[in-house]
């Protein structure tokens, strides 16, 4: 163990037991990867046995960043920009970054200038805007993006040119549904979607359409939800209704399938054996669903990382001339199909 008088220890008394110049404890302090990895380690016993905390303040000055990230998120009640956050936060931390958070009243607010010079008068080193995009909600940045002098990563919108964008590819998530239930056998495929302002659940129901037709057959027994589990019930009893011979369903979203199963059990349709019922989203809880549901998983936390780590990239670019230039692109996690009970084959298929 090495000790010292000082009250405060500082880079270069770690430098000197280091027998090292300050510039390479300063390297090994900002992850840089020029620096051997046996130097590194030593470098950082030290710095651990020393007990060395890094002066937050004078970094920023030396660095001119605040090492603050702007994050403006809605809808926190419900599970997904909840577990994003949450993906947004423990990235953050991991790179040494605080979050400055500003939270709007709801999914389709416009006061986005305000919120931007709140931010940017704060000094924030980047922002993630992780608000899903609904109606005209980022018709404000149109003018606005030109002069913003820090990067912005969004997340959950289509593909725009010259823009940092994460996404999880939900056309791609409604494909794989409807082809699960196709490779069982049915051709009669409703699907709840979700509120159609939405432009995940216009991708997710162009992928079932999409699919549907390259299938020949006819995308029409649809109706839309609202993501709650109550017009999950509406929209299965609408969907019986205008097309009794339905054997299957594409629901936007697990808790408008959990209310689809409901409306089942209630009227005596059985699930999967008179009706396949496929979500989306791999919810904790829809394992426990009775049946267990068929859905389609997207890990929301690992976009919440995947935003951090994008904004923390196009930042060094521009403060760093040593980092790799780094272009604004659209970057889509693929999901994946999770098969459980709630799909079987459709009963007089031939597969």
């Amino acid at each position: 163990m090495y000790s010292t008088n000082e009250r405060r220890i500082t880079i270069k008394q770690v430098a000197k037991v280091a027998g090292v110049s300050a510039q390479t404890v300063s390297r090994v302090l900002n992850n840089r990867p020029d620096v051997a990895t046996a130097t590194r380690q030593r470098i950082l016993k030290i710095i651990d046995d020393l007990g060395y905390q890094p002066n937050i303040v004078a970094r920023s000055l030396s660095q001119r960043r605040t090492y603050t990230l702007g994050v403006v998120t809605a809808g926190l009640k419900y599970t997904g920009p909840s577990r994003t956050l949450n993906g947004i936060t423990n990235k953050a931390e991991e790179l040494g970054y605080t979050l400055l958070l500003k939270e709007l009243l709801g999914f389709e607010a416009h006061d986005v200038n305000a919120i931007l010079d709140y931010l940017l008068a704060r000094q924030v080193d980047g922002i993630i805007w992780a608000v899903q995009e609904v109606g005209d909600n980022r018709q404000e940045f149109d003018t606005r993006l030109p002069a913003i002098p820090v990067p912005i990563v969004f997340l959950t919108m289509r593909k725009r040119p010259g823009l940092n964008i994460v996404a999880v590819d939900n056309y791609a998530g409604g494909r794989q549904a409807t082809e699960h239930l196709l490779n069982l056998g049915h051709r009669k495929i409703g699907h709840i979607a979700g509120p159609l302002a939405w432009w995940e659940a216009r991708e997710r129901k162009r992928g079932w359409e999409k699919r549907m037709a390259e299938a020949d057959l006819p995308a029409e027994n649809w109706v839309e939800g609202t993501w709650s589990s109550r017009s999950g019930v509406r929209s299965l009893k609408q969907l019986l209704t205008q097309a009794p011979d339905t054997t299957a369903v594409f629901a936007a979203n697990d808790q408008m399938a959990l209310g689809a199963l409901h409306y089942a059990h209630r009227h005596g349709t059985r699930v999967p054996e008179d009706l396949s019922l496929v979500g989306f989203d791999n919810l904790a809880e829809s394992a426990y669903y009775w049946p267990p549901l068929t859905t389609i998983d997207h890990d929301q936390f690992d976009l919440g990382c995947l935003a951090v780590r994008e904004a923390v990239k196009a930042i060094t670019s521009r403060q760093d001339i040593t980092s790799p230039s780094h272009q604004p692109q659209s970057i889509f996690i693929q999901p994946k199909l999770i098969v459980r009970g709630s799909s079987e084959p459709a009963a007089f298929s031939a597969t």
